[in-house]
């Protein structure tokens, strides 16, 4: 007989107990967190992903009283970091930074190891930032108004890069091309500062990027905001108008950021670790911090994670279809 069945056989009827009796699932939570927590971010480090992971994590280190490590595992479009998730334990120790590149991922590959409507449990959001339109700093397109009349009157002539297909930069590229009814040429590019030297180069007319990476060059008059494709006015540019301002009344087109865990979870130590995601994003330093990045702190109810994730999954497909974009 194998000397580790009993051992597997009690670790099983442990977590049978747990999934099963309320009384032991608010023990555990009650004792929640008893060791360290894990953040898995699907990006390299240094991004702004990252950033808002290792931001928000130090504070919640502080108000649960165990250390949050950051993982980085980047690649195949945040698969295999939301796979260690969906199979991880149910204890609440192993987060996902989750973002609407998990809704992308959905509709862009054949198949996925996971269901991101039903395998994970929404913890909160963290917090959202916007999407430019940008062109270099001697560009004859001074608003997008003129941008879109040169592209109207001129069908295919214009160059518009992006970072790879598939990001959300590149479909909120295709969103804007839709709505906007012209006919453009959309040039992918394997990351911003190639899409940037581009744009100041001139190979290319224009650009569609996160704001954050390109703020300093915005200060530095080295490239031009046209417009903003979220809701509302960033912060950080008050004076750079939205697209919706700009004559595309239905553009809507920002990024977000939260946190997810398993779905076997159990709901006390999801409220747990809500709880303390949204007093660490209230918490003036982190707001500041996270501002200076270019990301507008903003925790949400489990519940309304699990909408904006839904309406995202949506949303983002309807484009992907629309583009045509071959499924990997």
């Amino acid at each position: 007989m194998n000397k580790h069945l009993p051992t597997i056989f009690s670790a099983l009827l442990t977590a049978a107990a747990l999934s099963f009796n309320p009384l032991a699932r608010a023990q555990t939570a009650a004792t929640f967190p008893s060791k360290p927590l894990k953040i898995i971010v699907p990006f390299g480090a240094g991004g702004i992903a990252d950033l808002t992971a290792r931001t928000v994590g130090a504070k919640m280190a502080e108000l649960l009283g165990q250390p949050v490590v950051v993982e980085n595992k980047p690649g195949a479009g945040g698969i295999a970091a939301g796979d260690l998730v969906a199979k991880s334990g149910p204890d609440g120790s192993t987060m996902l930074l989750m973002s609407n590149a998990t809704a992308v991922s959905e509709n862009l590959f054949k198949t996925m190891p996971f269901d991101a409507s039903k395998d994970f449990a929404p913890v909160t959001t963290l917090g959202f930032f916007d999407i430019a339109l940008i062109t270099k700093a001697d560009s004859p397109y001074k608003t997008m108004a003129e941008l879109l009349a040169f592209a109207k009157a001129n069908p295919g002539k214009l160059n518009v890069g992006t970072i790879n297909i598939g990001s959300t930069q590149n479909l909120a590229a295709e969103l804007f091309k839709s709505i906007a009814g012209i006919e453009v040429q959309i040039v992918p590019f394997n990351g911003t500062p190639a899409v940037i030297t581009a744009l100041r180069g001139g190979q290319i007319d224009a650009a569609v990027e996160i704001l954050g990476p390109v703020k300093t060059q915005i200060d530095a008059k080295a490239i031009n905001a046209l417009a903003v494709m979220g809701l509302k006015r960033a912060p950080s540019l008050p004076n750079v108008p939205t697209a919706r301002e700009s004559g595309l009344p239905s553009m809507n087109a920002a990024s977000w950021n939260a946190l997810a865990v398993s779905a076997k979870t159990p709901k006390e130590i999801v409220a747990k670790l809500h709880d303390a995601a949204a007093t660490a994003l209230a918490s003036p330093d982190v707001k500041k911090r996270l501002a200076d990045l270019g990301v507008e702190a903003g925790s949400s109810s489990p519940e309304v994670l699990g909408d904006l994730l839904k309406a995202e999954i949506k949303r983002w497909g309807e484009v992907i279809a629309r583009a045509n974009i071959p499924k990997q």
